[in-house]
């Protein structure tokens, strides 16, 4: 497990530091992408010195807070499978008084877990919740080039030839969308796996085509799979898939 052990000699290390966004990662915060964003807004102070910028490293005996509450990392690793009921927010918080996601995890509040990605509000099924850092943006970068397979169905009709031409790539609104693979059950059931995850991927796909979505679930993230889990509940990875992840993660990470 290459970055795991590349984090460990960064903090043993104490002449070098460990860099803030790893540190806060490790902490359970997010992906390190997202710590950055948090320095960048002000979020974070080492001792007495609040931090906006790239390129600050914790040393031993620093204080870290975030929005004024010391952080630390955390000890026990959680990884999580869990299966998304519709009508529920991907987000902490929300000023509408919607569900959120974190509400059925409350046995888990103080490991500050997150989605490794997310699903929109009436989309459905599997999401990987986790409170390790470097696991989460491994999984999630696009580099990693792991499988989501989705079950969509749909009020309209889905013409093969779409499908055909998504696999060679359809740019919209200046993006590029591309399918890996399909598996047609009927005209208004469809199968699709994707590798990269962009926000809103599949609707903003079948919109351009003025095809209507009745339900989008996501069945599949890599080895995971959805079955067996009940809508609202969530059950542990084993550690053959966290293994399997870390490795493709890893892999492909270390490509670029």
């Amino acid at each position: 497990m290459g970055k795991r052990k590349e984090a460990e000699k960064e903090s043993s290390e104490d002449n070098k530091g460990l860099r803030l966004q790893v540190y806060l990662a490790n902490c359970g915060l997010g992906s390190r992408r997202k710590c950055e964003e948090y320095i960048e807004q002000g979020h974070v102070r080492i001792n007495s010195t609040v931090i906006s910028k790239m390129g600050e490293k914790v040393y031993p005996g620093d204080l870290v807070y975030y929005k004024g509450r010391e952080v630390y990392p955390t000890r026990k690793q959680i990884y999580l499978a869990f299966n998304k009921p519709p009508q529920v927010i991907c987000s902490n918080a929300d000023p509408e008084g919607r569900i959120t996601l974190l509400s059925f995890f409350k046995d888990f509040k103080s490991y500050r877990l997150f989605s490794i990605g997310r699903l929109d509000y009436m989309s459905t099924g599997l999401l990987l919740m986790t409170n390790d850092g470097n696991f989460g943006r491994m999984i999630s970068h696009p580099s990693s080039q792991i499988e989501k397979e989705y079950m969509v169905e749909t009020k309209d009709s889905v013409p093969e030839d779409v499908l055909q031409e998504l696999m060679k790539g359809v740019r919209i609104n200046g993006e590029l969308y591309k399918i890996k693979k399909y598996t047609y059950k009927t005209p208004f059931r469809i199968s699709l796996v994707l590798t990269e995850g962009k926000n809103r991927e599949i609707r903003n796909i079948f919109s351009h085509y003025r095809i209507k979505i009745k339900k989008l679930q996501r069945t599949r993230i890599g080895c995971v799979k959805l079955s067996g889990i009940v809508p609202g509940s969530y059950r542990h990875l084993g550690e053959k898939e966290v293994k399997w992840l870390l490795e493709k993660g890893e892999n492909n990470d270390s490509s670029n």
